[in-house]
């Protein structure tokens, strides 16, 4: 056990894929359409409306019944997720370097499915992985509710701004259907159902509540980075949209995940003034070689820093008013780099 826990998002930071969205692009006719807008309202929901018990991340509740509709079983999320792992590079590298230096966590709002496949890829045990719990075998539907399903479907597709409409269809029609109990039973890991895995780490951990690192990158990691940042742990935003970087002290684009390892090598050995101190010089320094080594900053992480940035380093910040907006720029055309448009602009 060591003094310090490293908590990371898998989507974003570690992997490439939106696991959900690409469940629903591959099984369900304009399912990456049906999906885009599912994530557009479940936004709405929590960050304009503000709805009571409603955790981000809810999408992957919403689309459930869809899933259903086209007999998707807890096989096919297996099988799909297994052959569909598209990493960030290096983060397999990041997660071996940890082992040796800090506790490691994979707190996510993904389905379980898809978090045993990424921990047996990257070789973190399954029992270090926080997910959302699903099955899919369990969901039913009569002949009758599928014929309304695909209406329904159909009514979002062609209505994509119709939030008054998804209210009905979602919270006065479906919730009067049979699946509707065992959907309800499901917690997702997103906000505050994050913030609370964040708790039981440290009460695992026997650590203090300032001695986690947590990087995330979407809406499903608002809560979690502001416990962390409210706490003086360390909060970074990987590549993230508008709402990690509101509430993350740290911000960065990158397309590999050996800037991650650089952070998390200082904070490992030192402390959360040595990471902001390194940062501080890492913006002003003529020397990028001479400031790592004055860090000492492991040996293989450098090597590969360097092999990968000659010269056009990965942004590294602390987020300020005055860099916000240039840094969600830079963010967001990372993000949709190197994941694409489509998953990219989900929240």
């Amino acid at each position: 056990m060591f003094e310090k826990s490293f908590i990371t998002d898998c989507e974003g930071p570690l992997t490439l894929n939106d696991n959900a969205f690409e469940l629903a692009d591959n099984f369900i006719e304009n399912g990456g359409d049906l999906f885009k807008i599912l994530s557009l309202y479940d936004d709405y929901l929590v960050d304009v409306v503000k709805k009571p018990d409603y955790k981000a991340g809810n999408t992957l509740k919403l689309i459930l019944p869809f899933f259903v509709v086209e007999n998707l079983k807890n096989e096919d999320l297996i099988d799909f997720s297994r052959n569909n792992i598209y990493s960030v590079n290096d983060s397999k590298f990041l997660l071996e370097y940890l082992k040796g230096t800090m506790n490691t966590y994979i707190v996510s709002t993904s389905y379980g499915q898809y978090i045993e496949a990424v921990s047996n890829y990257m070789e973190v045990p399954f029992e270090n992985t926080f997910y959302t719990n699903v099955n899919v075998d369990e969901l039913e539907l009569t002949d009758d509710e599928i014929e309304k399903i695909n209406e329904y479907k159909n009514s979002i597709l062609e209505n994509p701004d119709d939030y008054d409409l998804f209210d009905e269809i979602f919270f006065s029609e479906i919730s009067e259907m049979g699946i509707y109990d065992k959907i309800r039973e499901i917690e997702v890991v997103g906000g505050q159902g994050k913030k609370l895995a964040i708790d039981e780490i440290i009460e695992r951990d026997a650590i203090n509540t300032n001695e986690i690192l947590y990087i995330g990158d979407s809406i499903t990691d608002v809560e979690p980075l502001d416990f962390a940042r409210k706490n003086n742990g360390i909060s970074i935003s990987f590549n993230g949209n508008e709402y990690p970087l509101k509430v993350a002290e740290i911000a960065i684009v990158s397309p590999s995940a050996i800037a991650t390892a650089v952070i998390a090598d200082i904070y490992a050995r030192y402390d959360k003034n040595k990471v902001l101190e390194f940062i501080d010089d890492y913006n002003s320094t003529e020397n990028m070689e001479k400031l790592f080594d004055d860090c000492d900053i492991d040996d293989e992480i450098k090597k590969r820093f360097f092999s990968i940035f000659t010269n056009n380093y990965p942004l590294i910040q602390i987020i300020t008013d005055e860099n916000y907006e240039n840094i969600l720029k830079e963010s967001k055309k990372m993000r949709n780099d190197i994941r694409g448009q489509d998953i990219g602009g989900l929240g």
